[in-house]
């Protein structure tokens, strides 16, 4: 669109208040009970931060402070929209989505991962998402088995 047919005092004022979809996944929005109760709250800060812009008088600043908020109320809403949640698994026989796997690696190293959906996914803190290499790879194994993931060898030593 062009600057004319707006009332920014710039194209570099438009620029900012046009941000781009934040991309969605095209695989299944699966989550756990934990994982939707966030992404609940992650739209309401969004409907609030949202709220608060609008309330900017100035009209520049209101679409410049609005712009976030309103790509993430847009994300969010799909994400609450379109979520699948995944009840807890019955048996921890095998791995699943929200199970726990641990599993040693070649180099000798043991790690342990929550298998969740991509929002709520943080290797960091011990998650990692359903679609992800190591995730795919280790779903539907017991105890004992062995995958190649990207080179590697991981042995599933212990579901939880």
């Amino acid at each position: 669109m062009s600057v004319a047919f707006v009332k920014e005092e710039s194209a570099e004022a438009a620029s900012e208040t046009l941000l781009p979809d934040r991309p969605i996944s095209p695989h299944p929005n699966l989550v756990t009970e934990a994982g939707f109760k966030a992404l609940e709250l992650q739209l309401q800060q969004a409907r609030e931060a949202y709220d608060a812009a609008n309330s900017i008088e100035d009209v520049n600043e209101r679409r410049r402070q609005a712009a976030n908020p309103l790509r993430d109320l847009r994300y969010f809403a799909a994400r609450v929209r379109t979520a699948q949640v995944i009840p807890e698994p019955i048996s921890l026989d095998v791995v699943a989505f929200g199970t726990s796997v641990t599993f040693s690696r070649d180099d000798g190293r043991v790690q342990t991962y929550r298998i969740v959906g991509e929002d709520e996914a943080d290797p960091k803190t011990g998650s990692i998402s359903f679609v992800s290499p190591v995730a795919r790879a280790l779903t539907g194994k017991t105890v004992g088995d062995v995958v190649s993931v990207g080179g590697q060898e991981l042995e599933v030593i212990a579901i939880g």
